[in-house]
């Protein structure tokens, strides 16, 4: 059975049209060049999954906040662009099994001495509206909390937020924070182990494409591809999927 047989949903056949934000944000991606092609993990990932279908890799690029209304209206196949799996999330799309599992990180000023949830208080902490670092901020005592919304570069805004003195800290999933601990004028306050699994997602009941993604996926972790990737791209973390 061919790929383009099985998965009949398929914005272009023969090819897996994949929403995701067109920035710079290593090791997880890096903005696409004049052919379209982008480098780092995620498009790794994605490129392994998608051959195991017999399919190539399309890109779509698109703000945050049109990611789910782009993929409600079948614009793209799936969304593939650092989604925690989150309940609201899930409240409007599908997911697959987890291709990556992050901890969370807060970065501050260089001259910020906060080291835990606590030294905060007080303090005006950043995250992205309707994220899973969102939901973490919120747990954070006495904090005074400030969402961003979801620009093609939110993660640009939220530094240039911090920098400018606009907040305090911020918050995001600790493989994109640890490179900004290098930065001269921010730090890496704390990261907190909370395994935060990020999917592919799907339209709601597409369960054709999301359980073929879902065995491209066991395929991709049983045979090592996926380890592979994963350990070009971010050497520094232990890779977090089992095999079956």
């Amino acid at each position: 059975m061919t790929a383009q047989a099985s998965l009949p949903s398929l914005v272009d056949p023969g090819r897996l049209t994949l929403g995701c934000v067109d920035l710079d944000a290593p090791p997880l991606f890096s903005r696409a060049d004049a052919r379209g092609r982008r480098d780092g993990y995620e498009p790794a990932a994605a490129a392994a999954v998608a051959a195991r279908l017999g399919l190539e890799v399309a890109w779509s690029f698109l703000a945050w906040s049109d990611f789910y209304p782009a993929l409600e209206n079948g614009r793209v196949d799936a969304i593939w662009c650092g989604q925690g799996m989150s309940d609201e999330r899930r409240a409007r799309a599908d997911f697959t099994r987890p291709y990556a599992v992050f901890d969370e990180s807060v970065v501050v000023r260089a001259d910020d001495p906060a080291s835990t949830p606590a030294d905060l208080r007080g303090r005006r902490i950043g995250a992205i509206a309707g994220s899973t670092n969102m939901r973490l901020a919120e747990t954070f005592p006495d904090v005074e909390l400030v969402s961003f919304a979801g620009t093609a570069d939110v993660f640009a805004d939220m530094i240039r937020a911090l920098r400018a003195g606009e907040v305090d800290g911020f918050v995001d999933d600790d493989v994109v924070m640890v490179p900004l601990d290098a930065e001269p004028d921010m730090r890496l306050a704390f990261t907190l182990p909370t395994r935060n699994r990020w999917g592919v997602a799907v339209r709601k009941g597409d369960d054709p494409l999301r359980e073929a993604l879902d065995e491209a996926l066991a395929g991709a972790i049983d045979d090592g591809a996926l380890e592979a990737a994963w350990s070009r791209w971010m050497p520094w973390l232990a890779f977090p999927l089992p095999a079956a």
